[in-house]
């Protein structure tokens, strides 16, 4: 109805910005398909300190907040899968949210970087979404802001502690 009221030039209007907003969105779609990389939709978090001091800082979070430790041995899932990988993996566990998160640890030249890549609902390890794809706008931003209020912030603080030499 409203279509059928809008005069020529402003259904001319409409039909434009419905194919700007779809090419944008298509667009935004294209680029990931282009990404480099094996994790070309983690959320990467830079720090100025090296690949062993953030490794030796995420170890104390996990001694500080043990209910982040999944609920199963997780020795084959961590660390390095052999002595080309270029990650060093971390699992963490949600328990109020039967989830299991997958992250990895890269240094470089001069940072190294904290990456969360995705979520697995329930503890069999093949229900994987990943971030900053499998999610909705809303959803990914609210798993990525609770990841960092549980985990990131407080490695942050410990990654402090140490510089300070109170660890």
């Amino acid at each position: 109805m409203l279509f059928n009221k809008l005069g020529k030039k402003g259904k001319w209007a409409l039909i434009c910005l419905a194919s700007v907003l779809v090419g944008a969105f298509l667009f935004h779609k294209a680029i990931y398909l282009f990404s480099p990389g094996s994790y070309p939709f983690s959320e990467d978090y830079e720090f100025n300190i090296s690949e062993n001091e953030l490794i030796k800082a995420i170890d104390e979070f996990r001694i500080e907040n043990p209910q982040y430790y999944p609920p199963f041995d997780v020795g084959s899932l961590e660390g390095r899968k052999d002595s080309t990988d270029y990650w060093y993996h971390y699992l963490f566990y949600y328990n109020d949210k039967n989830q299991i998160l997958h992250c990895w640890v890269r240094g470089g030249t001069k940072k190294t970087t904290f990456a969360f890549v995705a979520i697995n609902d329930g503890l069999i390890l093949r229900r994987w979404k990943m971030v900053n794809d499998d999610f909705g706008f809303f959803e990914n931003r609210r798993v990525i802001k609770t990841f960092e209020d549980r985990i990131l912030n407080k490695i942050k603080e410990i990654i402090k502690r140490q510089k300070n030499g109170n660890s």
